[in-house]
């Protein structure tokens, strides 16, 4: 018994796979991006619109506890962010950022307002939200853009959507779901992996 109990041997922290995320990692509000703070007044330019999916893994099994982090520009396709020229033209009501999770069933949501498209190193970015994953299992962060079904032209010449061979690029617009209780809604899931044609494509940055 002595020696079993000598040559035992216990999983280092860097066995386990993470990331982990501590009970107090979210806030009242995190996956209202329409809010400055969870007490503020939402912003009232742009046109509100809700996102709900499903975060899925190979095999297509539901993904709970994943970590998503959202970020975009405001309806005028201003960041509140100092690299951006027009920063202080920015919605001061407007966060641009929100974290959200998915529940058991992998379901996640977020709530904002539509960005507006702007112009970048000499090329016209297409309204787009960018989207980060996390998630217990996977070894880096999984991040890419999702696109509105509402501009085909604008996302034809995007950069970043044409970066994907054209049979791809349809994976990263969203789906039109109309308005629910009032507000626009869109959807998009998520495959963290699979086979080509059906995994989410993400980008490497």
């Amino acid at each position: 018994m002595q020696h079993l109990t000598q040559s035992r041997r216990f999983p280092l922290s860097q066995h386990t796979i993470g990331p982990f995320f501590p009970a107090d990692y979210f806030l009242p509000g995190d996956n209202d991006l329409t809010r400055v703070s969870a007490d503020a007044a939402p912003t009232t330019k742009g046109d509100p619109f809700t996102l709900t999916g499903i975060v899925r893994k190979e095999g297509r099994e539901p993904v709970a506890n994943a970590i998503l982090e959202l970020w975009q520009a405001d309806s005028s396709g201003r960041f509140r962010h100092p690299e951006d020229p027009e920063a202080d033209k920015a919605d001061p009501d407007f966060l641009g950022w929100g974290r959200a999770w998915s529940e058991g069933d992998g379901a996640y949501s977020f709530h904002s307002v539509v960005p507006g498209g702007y112009d970048e190193n000499g090329q016209h970015r297409a309204p787009h939200l960018n989207i980060l994953v996390m998630g217990i299992g996977l070894m880096r962060i999984a991040e890419t853009t999702l696109f509105f079904p509402d501009f085909p032209e604008e996302n034809a010449a995007d950069p970043v959507l044409s970066v994907l061979p054209e049979d791809l690029r349809h994976m990263l617009v969203m789906r039109d779901n109309g308005m629910v209780d009032g507000v626009r809604s869109y959807g998009f899931d998520f495959l963290l992996r699979g086979p080509r044609g059906e995994e989410t494509p993400f980008f490497e940055t």
